[in-house]
């Protein structure tokens, strides 16, 4: 079985592609820029995966450089399938990673995948797009979409919050600015998401959505206080409105009953197991 991987090099990437060695997948990374058609062709061509999974994207853009988001997020993935459906033979299962931000400031949490999309920012207007777009594509390749919820570990990048408050912890500073510390999160473990990630390789049915969830939401204060019993460090917490978002969406958490009915059971970690990993790993 011969995997594609997209971002392969980024954080998600970086685990699933250990996670996917280890369940004997000959993983395969797309390199290069994914908006160069004819590198994405020549690639795709040669390598003539089995499976693909496409996380490359941008989650993040400095300034006024919202277009970034959509020549990646949307054109990238337009040229990888595009690439694929010239394939003699279609990959078996194709998953494109597309966000739970798409639901905007949903009331009905857990969200579950029958809910409207209302996206409040370009990066998870992006992301639908990117959706939307596969649809043309179902005729011909077997595409799954997953809508993943917040997840943390290690190796996540410290201007993402979780790991910036674990950090914090590991230098034992006693004080912490951040935005609104009462907004709802899932923060599940990537290597569960990974876990499930490859189980909607070999189960997930093409043309479904979904979401890659374990139900389970905390605030930054929760966050706080697992790993001041973990550290056995206190830290004061204030809020920056700087970092507060405008358009912040306040509960962000994610019905997993299709995700269930569709894959063996997840077991997915307690917080405080993914915290402690990511502490003792900065602290090593």
């Amino acid at each position: 079985m011969r995997l594609l991987i997209t971002g392969a090099d980024g954080f998600t990437g970086i685990h699933l592609s250990h996670a996917a060695k280890g369940a004997d997948y000959e993983v395969h990374a797309l390199e290069g820029d994914l908006q160069d058609l004819g590198n994405v062709r020549e690639q795709v061509l040669r390598i003539a995966p089995t499976h693909v999974v496409h996380l490359a994207g941008i989650s993040h853009v400095a300034g006024e450089e919202e277009l970034a988001y959509y020549g990646v997020n949307l054109l990238g993935s337009l040229n990888l399938l595009n690439a694929l459906s010239q394939l003699d033979k279609p990959p078996q299962k194709i998953i494109l990673a597309s966000s739970a931000n798409v639901y905007g400031n949903n009331v009905n949490c857990p969200t579950s995948e029958a809910e409207m999309p209302a996206p409040v920012s370009h990066y998870a207007m992006s992301k639908l797009a990117m959706e939307y777009l596969s649809q043309p594509f179902l005729d011909r390749l077997p595409i799954v979409i997953i809508r993943p919820f917040n997840y943390t570990g290690v190796g996540h990048g410290k201007h993402f919050i979780i790991p910036k408050i674990v950090e914090h912890f590991n230098l034992q500073v006693t004080h912490i600015e951040l935005g609104n510390l009462d907004v709802l999160r899932e923060y599940n473990d990537v290597r569960d998401v990974c876990e499930v990630y490859l189980k909607l390789l070999a189960q997930g049915v093409p043309g479904q959505t979904y979401n890659v969830a374990s139900g389970r939401s905390y605030s930054l204060h929760q966050v706080i206080s697992a790993l001041e019993k973990i550290s056995g460090h206190s830290l004061v917490a204030t809020v920056n409105p700087r970092f507060v978002r405008a358009n912040e969406i306040f509960n962000l958490s994610g019905d997993s009953a299709k995700l269930e009915d569709c894959i063996e059971a997840v077991g997915w970690r307690p917080l405080e197991d993914t915290l402690e990993w990511m502490y003792r790993s900065n602290a090593a």
